[in-house]
């Protein structure tokens, strides 16, 4: 097996760390991006011949290039992205939007992507590589007070769109992983609550999914994340998944 060359964003917790070990323990070698350095370092102490990190925060849109950079100088190419740093909140009514809160959760989602998705495109037409953007169910969805957020996932199912029409070569496609066990789950249970923000169905919804234990492990969509990073097939380019999709059937197997 011939090992690739893959950025993870938001690699410190959650989905992105488990996508980082899978591809780490598969052999592969990754650069990681968080704002958090700690995880990544520990990562690095781990697996110091195949890990390259930048502690750094994605808005900053200079960071884009940093990463790519990154991966160019320390292994000679780049195969994959995976975009999976986000936002949840600012969590309000339309009536209450602030504009400016707007504004942020959009750089932090989408502009951000944009940014690497536009410096990682000559390095991936060169390898046919992939890029793969953690969606939401809430981009083709609605719940009360979410309108930030889930645009936000509207907008890089839309990115996914145009790279495939743009980019013959380079393989784009959008996951929703699900309702998953991580610290944005966490944040909806403790901001969410209804009257406030979330409808009352909503949120009701959510809490039983976590105190009945449904929510998915996070390394249940990593996995599917990381191989669609290394083997998506073109035929999927431009397209959004759920992760446990009929489609996406043999990207789950062990």
């Amino acid at each position: 097996m011939v090992s690739k060359v893959i950025i993870v964003t938001g690699a410190s917790r959650g989905i992105g760390l488990a996508v980082a070990n899978h591809l780490l323990n598969a052999s592969h070698n990754v650069v990681l991006v968080s704002r958090s350095q700690q995880a990544l370092q520990d990562l690095k102490d781990r697996f110091p011949s195949q890990v390259q990190y930048l502690a750094a925060d994605l808005t900053v849109l200079d960071n884009a290039s940093k990463a790519t950079e990154l991966a160019i100088k320390s292994f000679g190419r780049l195969d994959g992205v995976i975009v999976n740093h986000g936002v949840l909140s600012p969590m309000t009514r339309l009536e209450n939007a602030s504009i400016e809160e707007w504004k942020a959760l959009y750089d932090a989602n989408f502009f951000s992507a944009l940014a690497l998705v536009k410096e990682a495109i000559p390095h991936l037409r060169a390898s046919k590589g992939r890029i793969v953007f953690t969606s939401s169910g809430a981009a083709t969805g609605a719940y009360t007070s979410w309108a930030a957020y889930g645009s936000s996932k509207a907008a890089l199912n839309s990115l996914a769109q145009h790279v495939a029409v743009e980019e013959p070569s380079i393989a784009a496609v959008a996951v929703s992983p699900g309702r998953v066990d991580t610290d944005m789950q966490k944040e909806l249970r403790e901001k969410g609550a209804p009257g406030i923000h979330m409808s009352e169905k909503d949120y009701a919804g959510f809490l039983s999914a976590f105190e009945q234990g449904k929510l998915n492990k996070p390394e249940w969509p990593g996995r599917v994340i990381a191989r669609l990073s290394l083997e998506a097939k073109h035929e999927l380019s431009g397209r959004y998944f759920k992760w446990d999709s009929p489609e996406l059937a043999e990207y789950r197997e062990e």
